[in-house]
């Protein structure tokens, strides 16, 4: 059965994860299978500069260029430790699914112009470098199709998760939080999925100002401190959390500048870490509420935490109060730990194309019909 290698860096810029997948080519939905994986950690200089890239209102194309050499290369020192560590050799792998690092996300266009989407990335680089296949740029060809190109990972779930006889809700909590409402098997309607809001990026960025580090280890400042309810209702009047699906977000709109003109400038900053976590999860609450009410659906028997997220443990006990009647269970009892998912849905989305076979959900993104997504570059 072939093996391929799906490549994700998130919103975090922590590093690249890399997932070695077999596919079973005598199935419609490839039967996923995590075989391994690896992390290789993002060197501070290139976090940095991805990390201005992402703020800056003018890039240079020089530092544009400098940064995507250098994550291109990070890309290649991915899969050779993942290779290494698998004891998988180089032939056996039928391509290496790249989705890049996202700089911006606009799926409705900036100040009037036309939608983009924008990921740094050279997969010719990535194909001289490795001497494997790679397939990349999968989000264009959907938002080129009147799409959103976000959230791609629904039809991934949907192959993965899909139960019969119960609805389950598969929730990413990366910098961003994404959902999928999947039907149960015997229901022939497709899953709905889309951004729900900020989940680790606020919080972290915070933690960051406040703290240091690049993150609250399992929720642990948040905790300590208490929700400001005035500040969470401000927060929650920004018109995306009400906006109905197909949606999607980033950056361009949730950012610490975002939080200040939320802020009366009172506040104690934990009571803030407090406040954001409780805004994801209440933002998860209400997307759930409104999925369901699209579906027409009951209330969902499990939700699957995947992303950073799954590991905050006050996060995951907000969202179970606000979400009392779900139970909350590990991806990792279908064998899929929650920090892979990601990447093993690029790898499965590199499976799709060279098969030929449609990777996205009209359902989820709004584009006008199934699109093949990716471009291939071969080695």
């Amino acid at each position: 059965m072939p093996l391929y290698i799906g490549l994700m860096s998130g919103t975090s810029l922590d590093g690249i994860d890399a997932a070695l997948v077999e596919m079973d080519d005598t199935s419609e939905s490839g039967r996923p299978r995590l075989l391994a994986s690896h992390a290789e950690p993002m060197p501070a200089a290139l976090r940095d500069s991805l990390w201005a890239l992402c703020h800056t209102e003018r890039p240079s194309f020089a530092e544009l260029a400098a940064a995507e050499d250098l994550f291109c290369r990070l890309q290649a020192d991915a899969v050779a430790a993942l290779l290494e560590v698998s004891g998988t050799p180089r032939e056996t792998v039928e391509a290496i699914a790249s989705h890049g690092q996202t700089i911006e996300h606009a799926p409705l266009g900036h100040a009037g112009g036309p939608a983009y989407t924008l990921q740094l990335d050279n997969p010719s680089l990535l194909a001289e470098l490795t001497g494997l296949c790679v397939v990349a740029d999968f989000r264009r060809r959907d938002l080129a199709a009147g799409g959103q190109a976000a959230p791609l990972a629904p039809a991934f779930h949907q192959a993965l998760f899909r139960a019969e006889g119960e609805w389950q809700l598969v929730l990413n909590l990366g910098g961003f939080a994404n959902l999928t409402l999947l039907p149960p098997c015997e229901d022939p309607r497709p899953p709905l999925g889309f951004d729900s809001g900020p989940a680790n990026a606020l919080l972290d960025a915070w933690h960051s100002r406040h703290r240091g580090g690049h993150f609250d280890v399992d929720g642990a400042w948040a905790a300590s401190g208490r929700v400001d309810e005035a500040l969470l209702g401000r927060l929650l009047t920004e018109p995306f959390f009400h906006l109905p699906p197909p949606r999607s977000t980033g950056r361009e709109l949730f950012h610490l500048e975002w939080l200040e003109k939320r802020l009366s400038g009172r506040e104690r900053p934990e009571d803030v870490q407090a406040t954001l976590a409780e805004l994801t999860a209440a933002s998860v609450a209400l997307a759930v509420e409104m999925a369901r009410e699209r579906l027409q659906a009951p209330e969902p028997a499990r939700l699957i935490p995947c992303g950073g997220g799954a590991h905050n443990r006050d996060l995951l006990a907000r969202l179970a109060r606000r979400l009392p009647t779900t139970t909350l269970v590990s991806s990792a009892d279908s064998g899929w730990p929650a920090d892979w998912l990601e990447a093993g849905a690029f790898a499965w989305l590199a499976w799709r194309r060279l098969r030929g076979l449609p990777g996205n959900l009209p359902s989820v993104t709004g584009a006008a019909g199934p699109r093949v997504l990716g471009g291939v570059y071969a080695p």
